[in-house]
């Protein structure tokens, strides 16, 4: 029953929803204290806890509209791409065994240029603000799907913008330690999305043998396409690595716990798209792709299955954004603070919170909210850490031997990652040129803003 008393107050004072439910995830789902070692199935719950946030949420309606019934292959060839990049994180975390994770990695490994350890910041720095974006506007979509305005753009990314705000404001004002709230909130979340993959295929309405039938227009070229796109929400297994001085035997549990947290995803990725594609029309899926769960569970299960969907989307991307505004910000200021950002970004209060990225952080997701739609936010989000994960790959190969890493794997990897990232680069060019030219820019300005900064000295 407490799902629903949440939902009455949803519809009666949307505020106060985000209030009850930000208050206790935030209050108890930052950040561990020093003083707790972490076991194998805590560092599962924390790259579960990054990757399933929101992420089948947000691609399951543009992928349907794209491949229709073969988005779960999709989704599982998405997760083979992140495995293939999980490779080189780990060798990188297990040989430097430095929190700072990718652009530590690269600095270290780069250390002769600044401009190359610049630019993974600002690209990494940018794709956390595009995933921020992305979640703020998938828990939009769906907290204001039953409401008439539902399908209202520009309302959808005023509550985005208001959700930011929300988070900001809980992050300056509460960082206390997690506990062991952190894993009931991870597992609550998995046991939901369970719970709506059964729900959904105990309510069939076709096979996939007709849907097979109906869609033999799909091209092995448009699967690799949405495999592609699909990358960003695979991107979280490594905040793992951020725990590495937290964590009993790394050696043994950093592989164990990215691998498993990575099949664990593609799982639960691939039984709701298989779920959701036999249990809800097409048509339904690709009109409402911003919200296309709730939408097709209003119509097959009602008003309670409604329910279950959105409360299952907003616990998600809720615990996604509160990670995400958290880690973010102390990324950005440890750039900061190596004089590769605005020196003003890496100040502190007297509680160690770097209150100025924390706004930068919001301010710019907003801004990318404001200037795109769910589509060009995935893409670019998939785009950024395709990229960064490349970086991290090529940064694998030059120290392979000190890392005791597989040449073949990382050739492989490396061919894996640049396709990929082609490929979207490829869609945009002949299907959406105008926001291929949005997503240039964006990153000739970025390697612009490093390179400046590559030039100026250090800070002391």
């Amino acid at each position: 029953m407490i799902p629903f008393f949440i939902f009455y107050l949803l519809k009666q004072n949307i505020i106060v929803f985000y209030y009850i439910t930000n208050w206790i995830f935030m209050k108890h789902a930052i950040h561990r204290t020093r003083d707790k070692s972490l076991g194998l199935l805590e560092l599962i719950a924390i790259a579960l806890g990054g990757m399933v946030g929101g992420g089948i949420f947000t691609i399951l309606g543009i992928s349907v509209s794209m491949i229709g019934v073969y988005t779960p292959i999709a989704i599982i060839f998405g997760g083979c791409i992140a495995a293939l990049a999980a490779y080189s994180y780990i060798k990188l975390g297990l040989y430097y065994k430095d929190e700072g994770a990718a652009y530590s990695f690269v600095k270290r490994t780069f250390s002769n240029s600044r401009f190359i350890a610049s630019l993974i910041g600002w690209w990494l720095i940018f794709g956390y603000v595009s995933t921020l974006a992305l979640y703020s506007y998938t828990f939009s979509s769906y907290a204001i799907s039953g409401f008439e305005f539902g399908d209202d753009g520009l309302i959808r990314k005023l509550v985005a913008g208001g959700i930011l705000l929300v988070f900001t404001l809980i992050n300056i004002w509460s960082v206390k330690g997690m506990g062991k709230l952190e894993d009931i909130m991870v597992y609550t979340k998995l046991v939901i999305l369970v719970v709506i993959s059964f729900v959904l295929i105990n309510n069939s309405q076709t096979t996939i043998p007709k849907l097979i039938e109906d869609n033999t227009q799909v091209t092995l070229y448009a699967i690799l396409i949405v495999s592609s796109i699909t990358f960003v929400a695979y991107e979280g297994f490594e905040l793992i690595i951020n725990a590495v001085e937290e964590m009993e035997n790394p050696e043994k549990n950093i592989p164990k716990a990215i691998y498993c947290a990575i099949g664990l995803a593609i799982l639960i990725y691939a039984v709701i798209a298989i779920g959701a594609i036999l249990a809800i029309s097409f048509e339904d899926i690709i009109a409402n792709k911003e919200y296309a769960l709730a939408s097709g569970a209003n119509k097959v299960l009602g008003h309670w299955g409604n329910d279950l969907v959105i409360f299952g989307a907003l616990l998600a991307t809720s615990s996604a954004i509160s990670g995400t505004v958290f880690g973010s910000s102390r990324q950005m200021s440890i750039v900061a603070h190596d004089g590769l950002l605005p020196s003003f970004l890496a100040k502190r209060d007297e509680n160690k919170i770097p209150i100025n990225a924390i706004w930068t952080m919001a301010i710019l997701a907003f801004c990318l909210i404001l200037s795109g739609t769910l589509q060009l936010l995935l893409e670019f989000g998939s785009i950024t850490f395709l990229i960064v994960s490349l970086l991290i790959t090529i940064a694998n190969f030059k120290i392979r031997d000190k890392t005791n890493s597989s040449t073949l794997i990382l050739l492989f990897t490396i061919i894996v990652l640049l396709m990929s990232t082609l490929f979207i680069f490829y869609y945009e060019f002949t299907n959406e040129l105008t926001q291929l030219g949005f997503i240039l820019l964006i990153y000739i300005l970025l390697t612009i803003g490093a390179f400046y900064y590559s030039k100026k000295p250090m800070m002391e």
